[in-house]
């Protein structure tokens, strides 16, 4: 198997805003600590929960380099580096690889469709101005591309991608992959309801913003994965999975802000235009947040 540095538990943490919609760092840091003492096997800030695409160049950097400061060596660290323009991904990949990250993952961002080739070439070209491993990450609901199991393929054949995000909620697709590539790949599933499966199917690792809220919950369905126990798996799986659910449809940003309330913690502010959400969504997501 290629470079593969991340195996487990992979957090997600949201970047909060002050009142006026500036990063709060400060705060920022407050939030990956917890996700580290609690268990997290890796961080991957800038994400889908990170607002990556809300966020400025200078905002991107302060980020990963707060994320490189706080975890300190004591986990991997996973940075979102996409743009719309290969030039913009390449600069933040090299900036993410100067500040420290161990890997890099990127979503092809299109605004016209891209062809096969051009996504190859996109990631080609990232590749090669850096050293650490990509983590291409395929999720045609945020990033507007759906890469086909046989492009990934491809995208794999690249000497620093060697591992595949996979968010389309098709757990078949993690099967292809498995058969097609077999032990030469390492898939992470990025699609939280189908954590169980996508473990199931030997997903190495779980990309997710749980941790946010449950963390051991998520620590212990690896562990018991780890531990070939089907049956403590499903039943901590299925304790979780309403709120794996509810995350996903009120949009991670949104519900990790609020879920931290609801357990007396600052989540921070949203930037516009993300607004909070309404009492009944706070209301629904404190019932399932009480019933685990």
């Amino acid at each position: 198997m290629k470079n593969v540095p991340f195996k487990g538990i992979i957090a997600y943490p949201i970047t909060p805003f002050d009142k006026n919609e500036n990063v709060d760092i400060h705060l920022y840091k407050t939030l990956l600590e917890k996700l580290i003492v609690n268990g997290a096997h890796g961080v991957a800030p800038l994400g889908s929960t990170g607002v990556m695409p809300y966020l400025t160049d200078s905002e991107k950097e302060a980020i990963t380099e707060a994320t490189i400061q706080q975890t300190n060596g004591r986990v991997p660290v996973l940075v979102g580096v996409s743009n719309l323009t290969t030039e913009r991904t390449i600069y933040h990949a090299k900036f993410a690889e100067k500040a420290g990250a161990t890997a890099i993952m990127i979503i092809p961002m299109s605004y016209w469709k891209l062809t096969d080739d051009e996504i190859v070439q996109h990631y080609d070209a990232v590749a090669s101005k850096v050293s650490i491993p990509i983590m291409a990450y395929n999720n045609p609901a945020t990033g507007g591309v759906d890469m086909s199991p046989t492009l990934l393929k491809r995208l794999l054949e690249i000497p620093n991608v060697s591992m595949i995000k996979e968010s389309t909620g098709d757990v078949q697709r993690m099967h292809f992959l498995r058969k097609e590539l077999g032990e030469d790949v390492a898939f992470y599933n990025g699609s939280n309801p189908l954590a169980l499966a996508a473990f199931a199917a030997g997903a190495t690792g779980w990309c997710t913003a749980a941790p946010n809220l449950i963390p051991q919950l998520n620590v212990d369905l690896y562990n018991a994965i780890e531990n070939n126990d089907l049956k403590v798996a499903q039943e901590v799986f299925y304790k979780q999975l309403n709120l794996l659910k509810f995350i996903v449809n009120k949009g991670l940003p949104r519900a990790i802000k609020a879920g931290l309330e609801i357990q007396g913690q600052n989540g921070g502010y949203l930037r516009s235009p993300l607004r909070p959400m309404n009492e009944s969504e706070v209301s629904e997501l404190s019932q399932i947040l009480q019933a685990i």
